[in-house]
């Protein structure tokens, strides 16, 4: 039985780059957020939903959904986000479980989930979960060098996620992504150790 590690972490934290580690090592890797984008690239799954949801208005004449609109909508409008949400997630927890079963004869692996923490229904689809944390200041840097967002626009990001205390609270291993690339790759290996003798009932 394969045993799946949840990856979480707030933005900025490094928890894509943890992610990348683990697939260097071998390990299957689930992106939730890879699955919702295609649930909604052009003929994805989940757009015939948002179409009778939303309208035509979300739609551009190829039926492809005009992302920064259905962005703003959902930003704007609480009752939105819940009902885009209500219809995205069972989609994205199917697409996952429908992914973890080929990779049922693998000690471990990792689904990465950004909203692990916010969204409790998606911790029925793992078995432990690995915070990646990081000081705020670290976090504010890396977005704003990444993404060319102004500090108040991140800091808002930041406000609509789970806090640490939040992300601590669900989490069973929690490691501190403060340092160097080298650093994170040295903790992700011993995490690998880990989580392969954790697999095989060494450790309880």
């Amino acid at each position: 039985m394969t045993i799946w590690i949840g990856l979480t972490g707030g933005i900025g934290s490094g928890k894509s780059q943890a992610a990348a580690e683990f697939l260097y090592l071998g390990v299957p890797l689930i992106d939730a957020d890879a699955i919702s984008r295609q649930l909604t690239a052009p003929n994805g799954a989940a757009l015939p939903a948002i179409r009778e949801a939303f309208g035509d208005a979300l739609f551009d004449e190829n039926a492809c959904l005009k992302r920064e609109a259905l962005r703003d909508l959902v930003f704007s409008s609480e009752e939105a986000k819940n009902k885009l949400e209500a219809l995205m997630y069972p989609l994205i927890s199917a697409e996952i479980s429908r992914q973890q079963a080929i990779y049922s004869d693998r000690p471990y692996g990792v689904v990465e989930i950004p909203l692990l923490t916010e969204k409790p229904a998606f911790r029925a689809l793992v078995d432990r979960i690995l915070l990646i944390d990081c000081e705020l200041g670290i976090r504010l840097k890396r977005v704003m060098q990444r993404s060319s967002l102004k500090e108040e626009e991140v800091r808002r990001i930041m406000a609509a996620q789970a806090s640490d205390k939040e992300r601590w609270a669900v989490a069973d291993d929690i490691l501190r992504n403060n340092a160097s690339a080298d650093e994170l790759k040295e903790k992700i290996g011993r995490l690998h150790r880990f989580y392969q003798k954790f697999a095989e009932g060494k450790i309880k």
